[in-house]
């Protein structure tokens, strides 16, 4: 059973959250889980405007995600901060290249699943992946998948709640993968 976390990620929030999410996804036995990062369009000089390039950098290890990535998992988790209340330009240019994907049905009964960040606790997470639930202290996450507040500089990291969280959805995944390929 092959779990594909995909992620776009500038700070390193969600990149963070997607190694929990896989943490949690190879606690499921015969889970073969790999993350992938989508692929960066701002330029380098964009990204050190933003102060991101030495976070980038951080994960550049990480191979970037392709079409294939797509087709070859049976189940499929993606991560993306939130823009303007929707997932960044860098993952919705990956989803507007899957038509043939859609076309063929190679996407047809794989197992999907979100999670996000914002950079305050209601900047459009609500719309990215819908409602937060818990209210002990400042802190994404929703019925609905895993989620972080990075603050508007980014100075905020994803806390012990959160994490737990996106660990707990990789893991709810491969569970759910699992049981549909068996």
């Amino acid at each position: 059973m092959k779990i594909n976390i995909i992620f776009h990620s500038l700070f390193g929030h969600i990149y963070q959250m997607a190694e929990d999410v896989a943490e949690g996804a190879r606690e499921v036995e015969g889970s073969d889980v790999n993350i992938y990062q989508v692929e960066e369009t701002l330029s380098d000089e964009i990204l050190e405007k933003k102060r991101a390039l030495e976070s980038k950098k951080s994960f550049s290890h990480i191979p970037t995600a392709t079409l294939d990535t797509l087709k070859e998992a049976d189940g499929l988790i993606f991560g993306t901060p939130t823009r303007f209340g929707m997932m960044t330009a860098q993952m919705r240019t990956l989803f507007d290249a899957t038509g043939e994907l859609w076309v063929n049905g190679d996407l047809i009964g794989k197992v999907g699943s979100v999670f996000t960040s914002s950079a305050t606790q209601h900047g459009g997470q609500e719309s990215t992946i819908l409602r937060q639930m818990t209210i002990d202290e400042i802190t994404g996450g929703s019925p609905y998948g895993a989620s972080t507040i990075a603050s508007p500089d980014g100075s905020r990291q994803p806390s012990e709640n959160e994490l737990n969280i996106a660990h707990f959805q990789g893991k709810r995944v491969a569970e759910i993968t699992k049981k549909l390929v068996e």
